[in-house]
């Protein structure tokens, strides 16, 4: 979407494959929108594009009413990229530029300022204050629609540092003032003293059922639970976050294109980054159109792409906290690794001041655990000492695993840990650096999936640049009920489409490969 006549097309076609990727900006009534805007399409000659929402605000443009731009899906392109424009748009979407400033930013991307705000302006049209501002907006107007604080107490929780710079910023990119804002949105509705109520944008087809069957296999009691049954479930979880803590439900069942969410937060300064990470967690800013492009056509993983085109590869809301876990989880099912796990939190995990419900723990950080003997857990000494070895180079920095972190670096420090081998670091960049593009090697669940599929090794060259989704495609062939192997084509999908991924009780349990210390 290179051409601006393509993203014409694309407009009057109302193609939501392209919300978040590009702004659709009309002059004459200085209005911007998303691509999928249902609003009668505008003349060719008064419309421009933008690559982001704050490059629209910048130029004066106001954000739709009826198709809410702002509130669009991210774009998936930073996170195959990855590189330094990619980086640093997964770290201001964390909250970096409000919590460190741009040169805190730069310093992490090894950037002067000059040289990042101008790569931001060539590829965005905005530079990294004016992105931060278009975030802040955005939160000031989901605290004001869906709570009761205070006008006041919103500028800052959102991240503004004045109450006049609040104002302006919201009269200029909604066209009203804070209280006109509130005034138009939901209100906080019942339970309101419960948190924050959410919508979670997503692009394209979202299979629910996979990603909850994932994180219910997963889920470790004390930071996690799933409660309900498949179709209406719930997951919930506490957040460990830069101003305290939180916790967030979200549940299984929404409406076209987002999910429902309620964040409880110790400090409201919290709600962008904990917003980001929950998306992170559920691959909500995936883009499955590109994905299903790619596989569905394949010979190995087709058959299960084209019948399941909303499978999403989940992260984590704590990169540090999914490292652990992957250590812990070397040479183990997943539920004794979930029992590891269980363990380390109810000995070393902070306590919430009041539990909710099974929620009753944050994980622990890595100075927590960086010289801790670690006796409660049952296994190998040689573990115990990765696990030490992990957390002291996280708690030193020698270990960076942030969003935006650079991936290859840090896999190759993750590599250099003893007890750490190839499976593990692959592990850690697929889910905790977001990186849609590993597979990794010897895993036992992505051997029992080709065997099924009838697929071999070599075949994971045409996956690139999604080999992470094809090997939860392999993950689900390999956790689905027994069956005779498949010939080496993946048989049509049935008329009905594929079946529910299985319970926990029923799923293969996948280990991780043998790793010398």
């Amino acid at each position: 979407m290179n051409d601006d006549e393509a993203r014409y097309e694309a407009v009057r076609a109302r193609d939501a494959r392209f919300d978040g990727v590009f702004f659709t900006c009309v002059t004459s009534t200085g209005i911007y929108c998303r691509p999928s805007c249902p609003a009668t399409t505008p003349k060719r000659t008064n419309v421009r594009f933008r690559r982001s929402a704050a490059a629209a605000q910048a130029d004066g443009f106001r954000a739709c009413r009826r198709c809410r731009p702002d509130a669009v899906p991210g774009s998936a392109e930073w996170n195959t990229r990855a590189d330094s424009v990619g980086r640093a748009m997964l770290m201001i979407a964390d909250g970096v530029v409000d919590r460190e400033g741009v040169t805190g930013l730069a310093h992490r991307l090894g950037y002067s300022e000059r040289q990042l705000r101008r790569q931001l302006i060539d590829e965005l049209g905005a530079g990294p204050v004016a992105l931060a501002r278009a975030q802040r907006a955005h939160a000031a107007r989901t605290l004001l629609q869906t709570t009761t604080l205070d006008i006041a107490a919103v500028a800052f929780a959102a991240g503004f540092s004045s109450i006049r710079q609040f104002n302006g910023t919201v009269r200029q990119i909604y066209d009203r003032t804070p209280g006109e804002l509130r005034a138009a949105g939901p209100g906080p509705g019942a339970g309101a003293g419960e948190g924050i109520a959410l919508r979670l944008a997503h692009r394209g087809a979202l299979d629910t059922g996979q990603v909850f069957d994932f994180l219910a296999r997963r889920a470790v009691p004390g930071i996690e639970e799933v409660l309900g049954l498949p179709g209406a479930r719930s997951y919930r979880r506490t957040l460990r976050l830069p101003h305290g803590h939180g916790v967030v439900e979200v549940g299984e069942s929404g409406g076209s294109g987002w999910l429902p969410a309620r964040l409880a937060l110790a400090d409201p300064r919290d709600l962008t980054a904990a917003v980001q990470r929950v998306r992170r967690l559920l691959d909500l800013d995936a883009d499955p159109y590109a994905v299903s492009e790619r596989l569905a056509g394949d010979p190995v993983v087709g058959a299960a792409a084209a019948a399941r085109p909303g499978v999403r590869s989940p992260g984590t809301t704590d990169p540090e906290e999914l490292a652990v876990r992957a250590v812990l989880g070397q040479q183990v099912t997943v539920a004794a690794a979930r029992t590891l796990t269980a363990a380390l939190v109810a000995a070393r995990g902070t306590p919430l001041p009041t539990a909710d419900g099974g929620l009753t723990h944050l994980f622990p950080g890595p100075e927590d655990l960086a010289d801790a003997p670690l006796g409660e857990l049952r296994m190998p000494e040689s573990r115990r000492a990765a696990v030490r070895a992990l957390t002291t180079a996280l708690a030193a920095g020698d270990l960076v695993l942030d969003p935006g972190a650079d991936r290859e670096e840090a896999e190759r420090r993750l590599l250099a840990v003893r007890g750490i081998g190839p499976w593990t670091a692959g592990y850690v960049r697929m889910r905790a650096l977001g990186d849609p593009d590993v597979l990794p090697p010897g895993d036992a669940g992505v051997r029992h999936g080709l065997e099924l599929l009838g697929g071999t090794p070599d075949d994971e060259r045409a996956w690139r640049p999604w080999r992470s989704y094809a090997l939860h495609h392999l993950w689900l062939a390999a956790s689905a009920p027994s069956r005779a192997p498949a010939p080496s084509r993946a048989p049509a999908p049935s008329r009905g489409g594929a079946s529910r991924a299985p319970t926990a009780a029923g799923s293969f349990d996948l280990a991780a490969p043998s790793h010398r210390p």
